[in-house]
């Protein structure tokens, strides 16, 4: 498993402090990001936190995913490569 967990389900008012500080529960994190529209700067609801090992990735999936976080449940899961191959909706596989 990798250390970078992407975060869904985050509301918009969440900080990267607030991330940080929620996901200090399983374990030490090296970063929190959430991601923002370039345009108006509003969160887009998601963002990702780099643990310090594995196992603290591990512990944080387990541990925080279905948690809520300023009355929204999160996602945690393991982050996808930024190169790994694209899947399209239009070839029926993808996840949305």
């Amino acid at each position: 498993m990798a250390n970078r967990l992407y975060i869904g389900g985050l509301s918009f008012e969440t900080t990267e402090e607030e991330l940080k500080t929620f996901f200090e529960q399983a374990g030490a994190v090296q970063s929190a990001t959430v991601v923002t529209d370039k345009a108006s700067g509003q969160s887009r609801g998601f963002g990702f936190v780099e643990m310090s090992s594995d196992a603290e990735s591990k512990q944080a999936v387990s541990e925080l995913n279905g948690k809520t976080l300023r009355e929204r449940t999160l996602r945690v899961e393991e982050a996808r490569s930024s190169n790994a191959p694209a899947r399209s909706a239009a070839s029926g596989r993808g996840r949305w």
